[in-house]
């Protein structure tokens, strides 16, 4: 019994001592939670039905509404198995995975580093994904589907907010 008490006293003691809990990791900003109900995840699938990758997308208009209001832009991240790059429209190969809204190629796309500044809205940090900035023409909806002629992802579909 004496010792229960110590080994209760030294427990009360430390657990006393502790200055965060579990959901001190809840604590986010506006943009952060607004990146969480924007983020939409597929598997790329082969055409033989195996998994070759996974593909996220965040809807930037959603999150900063303020800044990203003249096209549909978005922060793109994928894991791909082989090593390829996405399309762009500057330099297009045959080989390219193209990420499609509503059919149609993106204007522009521009690779970021594993650091960026959209890094904070995913929360998912690895040097084995591929970042993107994708920007396409103003849409009335939005079905995102990135492809290529072995694989493709699950149409992503986001509802617009009509201010």
């Amino acid at each position: 019994m004496k010792t229960f008490l110590i080994i209760l006293t030294f427990l009360i003691f430390f657990t006393g001592c502790s200055s965060k809990n579990a959901f001190d990791k809840f604590k986010m900003d506006k943009a952060q939670e607004l990146s969480v109900s924007s983020l939409q995840s597929s598997k790329v699938l082969s055409k033989d039905g195996e998994i070759s990758g996974v593909f996220s997308a965040i809807y930037l208009n959603e999150v900063y509404p303020e800044s990203f209001n003249q096209d549909e832009y978005f922060f793109v991240f994928l894991y791909i198995k082989e090593a390829k790059e996405m399309y762009d429209p500057e330099n297009p190969t045959d080989t390219d995975l193209k990420l499609k809204l509503n059919s149609q190629l993106p204007v522009k796309i521009e690779k970021l580093p594993d650091e960026n500044k959209f890094s904070h809205l995913a929360d998912t940090k690895s040097n084995w994904n591929q970042y993107y900035i994708v920007t396409f023409k103003k849409a009335n909806t939005i079905n995102l589907v990135l492809e290529n002629g072995n694989s493709s992802s699950a149409i992503l579909k986001y509802k617009k907010d009509y201010h």
